[in-house]
């Protein structure tokens, strides 16, 4: 199961159980610990994930913060979780205070539905008032999904989750405001228009009257644009139906010359990503590449043939990772793609075996 059906299938499980949680330990248990190893992390393994973890805050000692996300034995989120039908807005403050004693760079204040990510945008340690990402687990849409994923063990880069945070809470902000602005424009948005389009001094009965009509103008707008979508998704369709209709019941015969077309799927892709991340400590990951085929997908070093790392077995029911050692390849069948850590230092071996060559 891919990352995007596990959240779908957990927010499902949530909207079916939210009312049969009573207490914030049942709500960690029945939806927080399941979205923490969605995200890849053991639940199980204090390396990983640190429940109860101390945050002391200046004298005040023994403050502990619920959950700890760890890499490479610092911690790199923390989680501090509420009863599902608690009103988050009124524990910003507390996650605030553990945020600024850690050397962790983000922050994750969450009641099981609703989860809201916070890291330091406008100060250095210290916590922005405003999370870059909020989302309610029983209603992601698509490119949400996507945003969660960089959070996911087996993609995860301070880096370039600060720099999306970064372009996610302006968008959020911006996109916060048009809504806004289209149920009730203020007067600044009134002015900006009218000016454009009005000759004259704009006195306040014009700018009652402007209200209405930009108002209006919005809305028509906006109905337009997604009547718009709506013909040109009905066009395609019924060329589509046309087309079919054309053609009828014929089928052409397969040309035999032509190749069948190769296709790499979502779960090779995501095995790419994880050999990458194991070998970016060993070489530059900028020289990792990989080559699809029908039976399998090769993971090489500066994309050539010769310095073959691995190989991905991934389009049968029954999966395996081929490591390669002296242009000898071993075979190990794998359950799922995070088994793929369980052969790290073999993988590191072979790539260190050609590290250097040219």
């Amino acid at each position: 199961m891919d990352f995007k059906d596990q959240i779908k299938r957990l927010g499902e499980k949530v909207s079916k159980l939210r009312d049969q949680v009573q207490t914030e330990e049942a709500t960690k248990n029945a939806f927080i610990m399941p979205f923490i190893n969605a995200l890849g992390y053991d639940i199980f393994n204090p390396e990983e994930v640190v429940p109860e973890f101390v945050a002391d805050i200046g004298i005040k000692k023994g403050e502990k913060v619920d959950y700890a996300i760890q890499r490479n034995g610092a911690p790199v989120m923390l989680i501090e979780c509420k009863w599902c039908n608690d009103n988050l807005d009124v524990y910003g403050s507390q996650l605030f205070r553990y945020f600024h004693t850690t050397q962790s760079r983000f922050a994750l204040l969450t009641n099981g539905i609703l989860y809201r990510f916070y890291t330091d945008l406008v100060e250095p340690n210290k916590m922005d008032e405003k999370p870059f990402l909020e989302f309610d687990i029983t209603d992601m849409k698509e490119t949400v999904i996507e945003d969660l994923k960089k959070f996911h063990k087996s993609y995860f880069d301070v880096d370039q989750v600060l720099s999306a945070a970064s372009e996610l809470k302006y968008t959020n902000e911006i996109k916060a405001i048009m809504t806004a602005e289209l149920a009730t424009p203020s007067e600044a948005f009134v002015r900006f228009f009218t000016k454009k389009i009005y000759p004259k001094p704009i006195t306040e009965k014009v700018l009652t009257q402007f209200t209405e009509i930009i108002k209006k103008s919005l809305h028509q707008f906006t109905n337009d644009m997604i009547n718009d979508r709506l013909k040109s998704a009905l066009a395609q369709e019924n060329a589509a139906a046309k087309e079919k209709e054309t053609t009828g019941k014929i089928e052409l015969e397969p040309v035999a010359s032509e190749e069948p077309k190769i296709v790499t799927i979502e779960i090779e892709k995501e095995g790419y990503f994880i050999v990458k991340s194991i070998l970016r400590n060993t070489v530059d990951p900028a020289r990792i590449f990989y080559r699809d085929t029908q039976s399998y997908l090769n993971i090489l070093l500066d994309d050539t043939i010769r310095k073959l790392i691995c190989r991905l077995y991934f389009n049968a029911q029954k999966k395996y990772i081929g490591i390669f050692q002296d242009k000898k390849e071993t075979k190990f069948e794998i359950a799922t793609i995070d088994d793929i850590y369980r052969h790290a230092e073999a993988l590191i071996n072979a790539a260190k075996a050609y590290n250097g060559e040219k």
